[in-house]
This record gives C-alpha cells, sequence and structure tokens, in this order.
C-alpha cells in the first residue's frame, strides 16, 4: 500500500535529515511513527507525500512513484498536517467542499459524509462562518474533516492529536479504526506514545534520521513489562 525504499533527505549543511529509511506499510494497518524532536518524522511525510523531494530513495503510494507519477500517487492519500493552516477568509463548508471536488466525490457521498464528520467533531453549527474565525482545534477538526471526506486509502497525519480536546481525540482514533477496518491505511505520527502503544498495529521509531525499531508494540518491547514510552526513552536517550 505504501512503499519507503531507501529515502535520504539532506538540506544544504550536509547533514542528512532522514537516512536511508525504509518502511513497507500494509492495506488494513494503523502505522505509528514516533521519534524525538527533529528525528525526521516531519520531514520524511513531507516526503511522502510529494511535499519535499528526497534526495535519494523511491516512495509508492498505491503502486504509484510520488516522484514519477505524483497525480495518480496522491489520489490514494489525503494529509493532516502539523499546523491546521487553511485559506482563512473562506467559509468552513467551502473547504470541505473544495476537498471534495479534488477528489471527485460526488454529491450524495458529500453530503452524508460532510455531515458524518462535522457533527461527531462537533464543527457543524460553524460551517457558514469564515475560517479566520475557528480557534485551532476548529480548524484542526476542520483539516480532519476535510482528509476522511474523500474516504482515502491512505489517511495520513502529523501529530493530529495536537489541540484537540479528550472527545475530538476519541472520536478520531474511532475514526482511524473504523477506516482500517473498512480496508484503508493509517499512518500518523506522534509524542503521545500512549495513543500508538494502544492503537497502532505496528510502530516505526526514527532517531537522528535513521530507522531504529519496526514492529508490533510487543515486539518492540520484546516482553518486557515496561511501556512504550519507556523502551522509547531508552532507545533514544543519548549516550
Amino acid at each position: 500500500m505504501l512503499q519507503v525504499k531507501g529515502i535520504s533527505k539532506v538540506y544544504s549543511n550536509d547533514k542528512k535529515a532522514v537516512d536511508g529509511l525504509n518502511l513497507d506499510i500494509k492495506e488494513g494497518e494503523i502505522f505509528g511513527f514516533i521519534g524525538p524532536n527533529g528525528a525526521g518524522k516531519t520531514t520524511t511525510l513531507k516526503m511522502i507525500t510529494g511535499i519535499i523531494a528526497p534526495t535519494e530513495g523511491e516512495i509508492l503510494l498505491g503502486g504509484h512513484s510520488i516522484k514519477t507519477d505524483a497525480v495518480e500517487a496522491k489520489k490514494n492519500f489525503t494529509f493532516v498536517p502539523d499546523h491546521p493552516e487553511i485559506y482563512d477568509a473562506i467559509k468552513g463548508i467551502d473547504y470541505l467542499n473544495f476537498m471534495s471536488d479534488m477528489y471527485d466525490v460526488n454529491k450524495e457521498d458529500r453530503k452524508m459524509r460532510i455531515e458524518k464528520y462535522t457533527k461527531a467533531f462537533q464543527i457543524d453549527d460553524a460551517l457558514t462562518q469564515p475560517v479566520n474565525s475557528y480557534s485551532h482545534g476548529m480548524r484542526q477538526k476542520l483539516l480532519i474533516c476535510g482528509a476522511l471526506i474523500p474516504n482515502p486509502s491512505i489517511f495520513i497525519l502529523d501529530e493530529p492529536h495536537v489541540g484537540l480536546d479528550p472527545h475530538s481525540n476519541k472520536i478520531l482514533k474511532d475514526l482511524m479504526k473504523e477506516h482500517c477496518a473498512n480496508g484503508g491505511t493509517v499512518l500518523f505520527s506522534s509524542h503521545v506514545l500512549e495513543v500508538v502503544e494502544n492503537l497502532c498495529d505496528r510502530v516505526a521509531i526514527i532517531h537522528k534520521g535513521k530507522l531504529i525499531a519496526l514492529g508490533t508494540p510487543e515486539e518492540i518491547k520484546q516482553e518486557r513489562s515496561i511501556s512504550l514510552e519507556d523502551i522509547f526513552l531508552e532507545m533514544t536517550k543519548d549516550e
């Protein structure tokens, strides 16, 4: 479903922000991507989504290369970035209709999904208001709704739980599970390691641009009676 083959990213200081990363994320899988600040998580997600180009390596989404077949590759996913930046002069409903148009969502499905997701996140009564009147949390909810409406094969989120209230966090986790139960795939980064441990089928840990662990939470913990958070801190501490 999503293949990352030996990707690296070198910026102008010649330091590798991401170094030879390989991932193979399967259909129906909730996949957690974790690491300390500056580890390369957001850079990796930006390469996967085509926002920036890798210096080396290849990325395939639904079998299509994000480099050589970008339009077809991008039809396979939607993306929620770590900062909820939206054109703020438009109304919430205009943004959701824009996302629906971009992914050719028909009128019947569009109406049903807009109602379903905006009611779940409790922003349905704000859709006729301009986005510049929204709080940070409301903008985050709007972005998530916009990413869910196309019903993508792959749902990619960068720190999606930041800015969400507990009710909305629970709704988002339930929607992730529902999406994968219906054959979709979820890839998300997070600093909330308890959520990652309890929600994800598999987890990758990145540190200083390199993959240092990959597997189920139980495999990474190696049957030790400690939390994923403790394992993470142990693996990523600097000597």
